[in-house]
């Protein structure tokens, strides 16, 4: 059965053209992939994206990220910072999984590298997180190897969004929260190119929830079980194919806390906000040992364009992620409604 997504209920955000799916996969190459535990004690797992089915390793896409807040403990953003590539698929999960995860992307790349006769001694991987301890009980770690291989087996271009993945156990404006996702197609130069955007939404106050321009947060009965802080973070990954380098990349990711705001987010001192962004265009491949290398490079001037769609993709993937969710039973009894169970917009 097909979820019923923002645009299914006649909420449309921004007027820049979407690309087939709608979602961060249009960009081509990129696939997503999740692991899901859903038992009465857990409500958690793991999401990955993979940047393109070349080897991540030999093949670095340029990446910058934007730590919007620091209240989070993602993992390889300060090579990141440094190097400005991606050398690893990404992956979402809980807070306290961050290690485990970690550790499997590693036995994963050694894999890799070694099947690809590429000896691999040092790996950056990208692991990011939210705390979804409301509803899973996070001190028992249910995140490992196992759940990082079986994400990364079943990466697609297609994915589900809302309770999924990394998302399984997170609240958003105190709904159901979790992942969603949304793209936009780019004119440029007679080409097409996409960016799109994945988001792990566990952040805001009811109080606060704005949807295209409707306050309805304060509308809402749930309003006064809501929390009152807005903690809890949001992780926002853009991909695209634009021929973006390092320091642009950074400067769009920047945009994403656009679409946060959007819908009332201020970005409380009790959340995490980290933003990444990477291009499929100008890979590094490892294996080419010429001192010089030729890449395509996008036009300053022009950059308002992917301005935009950065901010209308997570705008809508945060909306995608809250129509997608369903109302969820934590390991402690307590019940997060979702957006659908106490809102319909009227049209």
């Amino acid at each position: 059965m097909a979820q019923l997504r923002a645009r299914d209920y006649h909420l449309t955000v921004g007027d820049l053209p979407t690309g087939l799916r709608n979602k961060l996969t249009d960009v081509p190459g990129v696939t997503v992939g999740h692991c899901t535990i859903d038992t009465p004690e857990h409500k958690t797992g793991v999401t990955v994206i993979l940047p393109g089915p070349e080897n991540p390793f030999t093949h670095k896409c340029p990446a910058a990220a934007v730590v919007f807040n620091g209240f989070g403990k993602t993992a390889g953003l300060m090579q990141l910072e440094e190097l400005g590539t991606l050398e690893t698929p990404i992956a979402l999960t809980n807070t306290l999984n961050v290690g485990l995860v970690h550790d499997a992307l590693v036995e994963y790349m050694i894999n890799r590298c070694e099947s690809d006769g590429f000896p691999l001694y040092s790996v950056n991987p990208i692991v990011s997180e939210c705390n979804d301890a409301g509803l899973n009980h996070i001190q028992k770690r249910a995140v490992g190897r196992e759940e990082v291989f079986r994400a990364l087996s079943a990466a697609s271009s297609d994915f589900e969004e809302g309770n999924i993945g990394a998302g399984n156990g997170m609240v958003c404006h105190g709904l159901k929260g979790g992942i969603g996702s949304s793209s936009r197609l780019l004119e440029v130069d007679g080409q097409t190119y996409t960016l799109g955007a994945l988001v792990l939404a566990n952040h805001g106050r009811m109080a606060d929830l704005t949807i295209c321009g409707n306050p309805i947060g304060s509308q809402l009965e749930q309003n006064k079980a809501a929390k009152e802080s807005d903690v809890g973070s949001c992780i926002v990954i853009l991909a695209t194919d634009l021929p973006l380098d390092s320091r642009q990349l950074k400067r769009i990711a920047l945009r994403a806390s656009v679409g946060l705001a959007r819908l009332g987010s201020f970005v409380g001192q009790g959340s995490g906000e980290v933003f990444l962004a990477f291009s499929t265009a100008n890979s590094f491949n490892g294996q080419n040992k010429k001192a010089v290398r030729q890449i395509s490079a996008f036009h300053e001037d022009l950059l308002d364009l992917p301005f935009r769609a950065a901010a209308e993709c997570t705008e809508e993937a945060l909306l995608n992620c809250l129509f997608t969710a369903k109302t969820c039973t934590g390991w402690n009894g307590k019940t997060v409604y979702a957006l659908t169970d106490l809102w319909k917009p009227e049209y």
